[in-house]
């Protein structure tokens, strides 16, 4: 991205993307297979249109003309696959406008470099067995296919004849995978590569219809809602069919620490990451890697998370237990001696199934579905609606009272003053929180609320008042918490806990018109990751509340000890920011709350894309400039205090020095309470530097 061409092709103004458009030279070539992901299009494409987080959106036509962005990898056959032989694979090369390019890049930029593997399917053991292993450093391991040749036909057609000749055990009648992808390598020039999506095409030599394969996962619908998207190894491996390919039991184990590459373990190890019993114990989460400080952003319970409910092998988790997968995540059991797993040692897999039903009807006893059932999504749980039915007394000076409906899932009300936790919130002004108060109305708190039988409705007037010089809009919201007790299939002791409910949050005029807080980040595309984002021991579950405590001003200081230095801020845009930045981060980033726990976030990876605002913001949610009126944030801990709104939420993720300095430098104060920040001169919607034009990727 620092090379001349980018920075002029940034500066120019996107047009019209029109870039003529005719079918590669191989676009009718025949299919010799049923194939998953390889299509024969009919007809051209229309010409791609750009967003605003792509790179290209940026680039004019002169510059998408040369460029001609993207990669498309389409498998036209493969001949040839005949035991003894090396197979051969016609295959094409275009753009993302399906124009032709050439595998070299000297016709067209960007050279490019496609991969091959072909693999066996075991229904048996539900493995492939790779057909295209490779010897590295003495170590045989499944791999792509290398040191074939390529025969380039016409520009953008080109034919790959294996150097691995098939083995006896392959007939006209097996049913075979060939898997295939692509880097086109564009970065020292645009600042990004291209990536194919991943070929997987099931076929028979002798073209008849293959038998089902591996269809457990649909990485579109699972993988990428953290991932975003999914691509290891360089960002090759973009599904996980064809990362399965060669994560088989073929593949050998890391040479430290003997731990595996076998998919069916390695997955489940990764995403335990901490959780592990074994890193628990004091031991490393290590195979390739160190994954010991992964945490999944979730409860690990929601196996369906990562195996897709559409998939055509959905059941697939819960109706083939073995060792390796269930020893994967439960890695404390000692299969030999029978240590931790109540059915004793256990030779092989023969005897899983037999005590590790798929379900038995009830909850968390060894039935593989009761046994990862999360709490919080148990059957017996009643469930808690909550709404704001009403506010009285509400204006400056006064003490208002709120009437919350709260129900059971089936309707019936609850009485809020005998819950585990009813805590009525107040805070203002929505264009800037600066006050809020949170008050207990449980009926053995100081300040009760009170039930209405005949309504079923829960009262609560606050202690404190609404400040006398309050102006604007200010909210209302409460938290809600349920004890639990539920009882386990197992016949072990009851798992409790609390259930809560998403917070109501009402907003209240006490001068002018009533005006929301401004909607920043969506909170479902919050829980693509989390799921149920549950903060705080599990009550606060909408982001429009957490705004109110953790607002410009609010910092750690109820909870740091002196020992510990200057206060941290909490304010949510620069919190959020470097919670997800996390390991990332230059500075330490630690926050104290609740009873003096010492939160540290430096370790925290993020699975995504941070270039990707869209990600969790709004539209309009990361655009600059600002709405006038937000206060500066307090950030006693870093480079220069107070930080104007922008620069703390941009200075969220650019933590170093120099970013500082780059804000510092352009923030004054002309004598009023707020920072004033030219950010938006440079960074603003539509300027050289736009916010979404700088975190294209």
């Amino acid at each position: 991205m620092e090379t001349i061409l980018r920075g002029l092709l940034l500066m120019a103004t996107a047009g019209a993307l029109v870039f003529p458009s005719a079918p590669p030279p191989a676009a009718n070539a025949t299919v010799s297979s049923r194939a998953r992901s390889v299509t024969a299009p009919t007809a051209p494409k229309a010409a791609p249109q750009f967003k605003a987080d792509q790179l290209e959106a940026y680039l004019n036509d002169d510059g998408i003309a040369y460029i001609r962005p993207g990669v498309k990898l389409k498998v036209n056959s493969i001949t040839n696959v005949v035991a003894g032989q090396k197979p051969v694979v016609d295959f094409s090369l275009t753009d993302s406008f399906d124009q032709p390019l050439d595998r070299n890049g000297k016709v067209t930029p960007g050279p490019i470099a496609p991969a091959f593997i072909v693999g066996k399917w075991d229904p048996a053991t539900r493995y492939y067995k790779n057909l295209t292993m490779r010897t590295r450093n003495g170590v045989t391991n499944p791999s792509t296919d290398s040191g074939g040749t390529y025969q380039d036909l016409e520009l953008g057609h080109y034919k790959y004849t294996f150097a691995t000749a098939m083995p006896a055990d392959v007939t006209p009648s097996t049913t075979l995978t060939l898997g295939a992808y692509a880097k086109r390598t564009l970065n020292d020039i645009i600042g990004k590569d291209y990536f194919a999506d991943n070929v997987l095409m099931d076929f028979r030599p002798d073209g008849a219809t293959p038998d089902k394969t591996w269809g457990a996962m649909a990485v579109a619908n699972t993988c990428n809602n953290c991932h975003d998207p999914l691509g290891t190894h360089g960002g090759t491996r973009r599904d996980v069919e064809l990362c399965m390919m060669c994560h088989n039991n073929q593949i050998g184990t890391d040479a430290t620490t003997g731990q595996p590459f076998n998919g069916k373990a390695f997955y489940h190890r990764i995403h335990m990451g901490g959780s592990l019993p074994s890193v628990q114990a004091g031991g490393k989460n290590y195979a390739g890697g160190d994954w010991s400080t992964v945490g999944f952003p979730q409860d690990i319970r929601n196996c369906t998370t990562c195996h897709d409910p559409k998939a055509a092998e959905a059941d697939i988790w819960y109706t083939r237990p073995t060792r390796t997968a269930c020893g994967s995540c439960h890695d404390d059991i000692n299969w030999t001696t029978g240590a931790n797993h109540p059915a004793g040692p256990m030779a092989d897999d023969t005897a899983c199934a037999k005590c590790h039903v798929p379900a038995s009807g009830q909850e968390f006893d060894a039935s593989i579905q009761g046994a990862h059932t999360n709490p919080l999504k148990s059957k017996q749980l009643k469930g808690i609606a909550a709404t704001i039915v009403s506010v009285s007394n509400f204006a400056a000076g006064k003490k208002p009272t709120v009437v919350f409906n709260i129900d059971n899932a089936d309707g019936t009300p609850i009485d809020g003053t005998k819950l585990t936790a009813f805590s009525p919130k107040l805070g203002g002004p929505t264009s800037s929180y600066a006050t809020y108060y949170s008050e207990s109305g449980v009926a053995t708190g100081k300040t009760p609320g009170s039930y209405d039988p005949a309504t079923g409705y829960t009262s609560y007037t606050f202690a404190n008042a609404i400040p006398a010089n309050a102006t604007g809009t200010w909210a209302v919201t409460v938290d809600i918490e349920r004890a639990f007790s539920l009882v386990r299939g197992d016949d072990k002791a009851n798992i409790t806990g609390n259930e809560s409910t998403v917070n109501p949050v009402g907003y209240y005029a006490i001068t002018g018109a009533v005006t929301p807080r401004r909607t920043s980040v969506v909170l479902s595309q919050c829980n693509t990751c989390h799921d149920a984002l549950a903060l705080h021991g599990g009550q606060r579950m909408n982001t429009q509340e957490c705004v109110i405590c953790h607002n410009p001003t609010e910092g750690d200081e109820a909870y740091r000890p002196a020992s510990a230095g200057a206060v941290e801020s909490v304010s949510f845009s620069r919190l959020i920011h470097r919670i997800h930045t996390g390991e990332n981060l230059t500075q330490d980033f630690t926050i104290y709350g609740y009873r003096g726990s010492k939160n540290n976030f430096n370790e925290v990876r993020f699975p995504g894309d941070r270039l990707d605002c869209a990600k969790c913001h709004t539209a309009t949610g990361y655009t600059l400039p600002l709405q006038p009126g937000i206060q500066s944030v307090t950030t006693a801990r870093d480079y220069f205090s107070p930080q104007g709104p922008a620069t703390a939420s941009c200075l969220g993720c650019h933590d170093n020095v120099d970013a500082a300095a780059h804000a510092y430098l352009n923030t004054t104060n002309f004598g009023g309470t707020t920072t004033a920040e030219a950010c938006a001169t440079c960074h603003g919607t539509g300027k050289d530097w736009d916010v979404a034009k700088v975190h294209a990727r």
